[in-house]
């Protein structure tokens, strides 16, 4: 049935056959979007959520002028992944081999790119878009993200000012490995950093985080340039801006985990004389969201098919009580278990909870311990100062802790009380208190795995497992010296 759905909207969309689902969105004049994504950019590292050492005066602008997000999710910790749900409007465990790394990404999905072409509107992208994967696999001949270009200004150099358009510029920065930015990072004092509790405060780890945070204020002053940009050409006031990141940050429990790290993302909007200045959105918000969300400003139909809702009524500074949770979840990553396994789980995260289902509690949830195909040891976390230090096998026993909390196994259930545990490292599942809040949880995730038509649900349970990789087999590179740092 879901197939035969997506088929009739392709079919609807190639003769442009829409109906208007106006909301308030005037057809007549409908809206530019332009999308700034970072890479691997975790909340809350910026300005306006109160970071008191990362500089991010683009997204704080964007913030204090519109509409800032405190609750964004990217639905799945893996940037191809995360960008096919971004693209489809639907949960990753429908979209078969591309709600895994590296995999490839079957026509038959609609993704809302095609649609708006369809429907009128100029689409174009820079960067990465969908990737990394296979997209020509499957029949498709171009990047699903739409036609590639150089840049924003290469893209508006054709633009008629009566022609709406929609522009994901796809950064590649903060992605790791963190370089030394000079006149940047060299300027954050990494002693007024503050580490998570499931990471060592030590100076690794702070010199991360500091070259890290280096190229976030790239990021940010890269898109204070696109929005000058948009000024010039007298674009911006009819243009929604937004910016966010595709997923956490590369540290252990961060990118490839359903942890906050992993997939709390930042998100701001700017939607001239729509938004409301300095609104703080509470209400949930998933990457399944954005696909139904464009549509809706295009003044076209949303299919049913799609799993998100459109965040429209959000933008404009109003409120849904019923956007109080999301669910995440997570296959496979790098190819980095013997037997190309993933690593399939599920989570629901409320306001006060994250609870998680580990499907295959024991396998290594971080990567075999030794190189499988790519990446290399514990390859679904990525190298960085921090892993080297957690990882060193004569590591002292004051970090077992937290080696354990990166890559060790973990249980099949998983619970988080976020008013005392904000950073989600101690584990309450077996905690007497909880149980009937892990009860009520299990049954939601569940029901939504069942709603959703999740295979790890309804089998085969194994279609995931045997998806293509198209990732080459590689080892993996240390690119930059540890510096002589106190230990």
């Amino acid at each position: 049935m879901i197939r035969s759905m997506q088929l009739l909207f392709v079919l609807a969309a190639s003769g442009s056959l829409f109906a208007s689902t106006a909301s308030g969105v005037e057809a007549a004049r409908r809206p530019n979007v332009l999308i700034l994504m970072g890479d691997n950019w975790a909340w809350k590292h910026a300005g306006a959520y109160g970071d008191q050492v990362v500089q991010t005066p683009t997204f704080d602008r964007l913030a204090r002028d519109g509409v800032l997000f405190r609750n964004a999710f990217c639905s799945v910790p893996s940037c191809a992944p995360a960008r096919a749900v971004f693209l489809t409007g639907q949960a990753a465990h429908r979209l078969e081999g591309a709600a895994n790394l590296w995999g490839d990404f079957p026509a038959k999905f609609t993704v809302f790119t095609d649609v708006l072409e369809a429907g009128g509107y100029r689409v174009g992208h820079s960067g990465k878009g969908w990737g990394p994967g296979n997209f020509e696999a499957s029949g498709r001949t171009r990047n699903p993200a739409g036609s590639k270009y150089r840049d924003l200004a290469e893209f508006l150099t054709d633009q008629s000012g009566d022609v709406p358009f929609l522009y994901w510029h796809s950064s590649r920065e903060p992605h790791a490995p963190w370089l030394e930015i000079p006149s940047v990072s060299d300027k954050l004092d990494s002693q007024t950093i503050e580490v998570p509790d499931v990471l060592p405060d030590h100076p690794y780890v702070r010199d991360d985080i500091r070259r890290y945070y280096g190229e976030v204020q790239q990021f940010d002053t890269d898109c204070a340039a696109m929005l000058a940009l948009l000024r010039t050409k007298q674009l911006d006031k009819h243009t929604l801006v937004l910016m966010l990141a595709d997923n956490g940050w590369q540290m252990p429990r961060g990118l490839a985990h359903v942890y906050d790290w992993g997939t709390r993302v930042p998100l701001a909007a700017y939607w001239p004389g729509h938004t409301k200045a300095g609104h703080v959105a509470e209400e949930f918000v998933s990457f399944e969201d954005f696909a139904p969300t464009f549509l809706e400003l295009a003044g076209l139909s949303v299919p049913e098919f799609m799993t998100g809702r459109s965040i429209v009524p959000l933008l404009r500074g109003e409120n849904d009580s019923a956007r109080d949770h999301v669910f995440v979840e997570r296959e496979r990553h790098a190819n980095v278990r013997a037997g190309d396994l993933t690593y399939p789980s599920r989570a629901i995260r409320t306001r006060d909870y994250l609870y998680i289902r580990n499907l295959e509690p024991d396998r290594w949830p971080a990567g075999d311990p030794i190189k499988h195909w790519a990446v290399g040891p514990y390859g679904d976390v990525d190298w960085s100062l921090t892993k080297d230090l957690l990882i060193a096998e004569d590591r002292p026993a004051s970090l077992d802790r937290f080696y354990e909390l990166g890559f060790g196994k973990r249980p099949g259930e998983e619970l988080y009380d976020l008013r005392t545990d904000p950073d989600q490292a101690r584990n309450v599942a077996n905690d007497a208190q909880y149980r009937q809040t892990l009860a009520d949880l299990r049954a939601q995730l569940q029901d939504w795995m069942q709603r959703t038509d999740d295979p790890r649900a309804t089998g085969p349970t194994d279609v995931f497992d045997k998806a293509p990789y198209f990732g080459k087999s590689t080892d993996q590179q240390k690119p930059i010296t540890p510096p002589a740092l106190n230990q």
